[in-house]
């Protein structure tokens, strides 16, 4: 009986998991984006869960690659920094358990030590700023290099079948008609002949085009449809408009437009839309709620006096 009653009791007392958000202020001067810290919305947004997940991992990797190669890590108060490099780290350790995303990984740390070796003698022949602080990021980094130099991609036994090259040219080529990323393909030309001679064909390249571009921009440089050499267009695209960037990441930072609220679509967050009846009735009014507006890492870092 009094099994059932705790049981009862410990029901009650659970409290349902709040998502992760983090509510920000919109405005970009300099001035009021102050008032946003960045190592706080880091730690709101959980996105130490982030690295872990495969649909938010790119997203992730991409912010750390804004901020490491645009040398803005440097600017950041210390813990940022601190917190950061554990990011940084926690991503290492992903990347060594799944074995994915490999070279992601690799160009991340290739920034992070040009970075440090450009620091070490920036004020007199010592880097700028507390000696146990960049004292504390040596080790990170070292232990980090630890991690990816333990990497070893090992091939699947022979108990594992079908291998990739046992599929026919249709199954691989539908393979890389699913691909968004130009890098992708010339990785893949340059690692098996019969890829690099599928990757070659017309059909490839023009579906990439029409993905990531509309009818109105290719037109504006293709000058006609009669022998379109359409990997040579699809370069001059994305030199001329950038490719589509949310394409690039399975998941993307949203932003609430009625609190002013950062969160993961997938997650959702905690709305005032959804607990105000009032509120709710005069969304009704105005014409229903507005859907979330995507957040993309380089609008993301605007928020935040870097």
């Amino acid at each position: 009986m009094k099994s059932d009653e705790d049981g009862d009791k410990s029901s009650e007392d659970e409290v349902p998991r709040v998502p992760p958000h983090c509510h920000i202020t919109i405005k970009c001067t300099r001035e009021i984006a102050g008032f946003n810290g960045l190592s706080e919305a880091v730690r709101r947004l959980d996105f130490s869960s982030a690295v872990r997940d495969v649909r938010r991992f790119n997203y992730i990797c991409a912010l750390l690659e804004l901020l490491v190669c645009g040398q803005r890590l440097t600017h950041l108060p210390g813990a940022a920094q601190k917190l950061l490099l554990s990011m940084l780290e926690q991503l290492a350790d992903q990347v060594a358990t799944s074995k994915q995303n490999l070279n992601a990984l690799r160009a991340l740390v290739v920034g992070v030590t040009a970075l440090r070796e450009a620091e070490r003698r920036s004020c007199w022949g010592r880097p700028l700023g507390s000696r146990a602080l960049w004292g504390h990021h040596d080790h990170a980094i070292a232990r980090i290099h630890r991690i990816v130099n333990s990497i070893r991609i090992q091939e699947p036994g022979p108990e594992v079948v079908p291998k990739l090259h046992d599929l026919p040219e249709e199954c691989i080529r539908e393979i890389l008609l699913r691909i968004s990323d130009h890098r992708d393909l010339d990785s893949a030309s340059s690692a098996w002949s019969v890829m690099a001679s599928l990757c070659s064909e017309h059909r490839v390249w023009r579906e990439l085009v029409n993905f990531h571009f509309t009818s109105q921009q290719i037109d504006s440089v293709q000058k006609t449809d009669a022998d379109t050499d359409w990997k040579k267009l699809f370069h001059q695209l994305r030199r001329l408009y950038g490719l589509r960037e949310d394409a690039q990441y399975a998941e993307t930072l949203s932003l609430c437009r009625h609190c002013k609220c950062l969160f993961w679509r997938s997650l959702g967050h905690p709305c005032i839309a959804d607990q105000c009846p009032e509120y709710r009735e005069r969304l009704k009014e105005a014409g229903g709620p507005l859907p979330p507006h995507p957040v993309p890492p380089a609008a993301f870092l605007k928020f935040f006096s870097l």
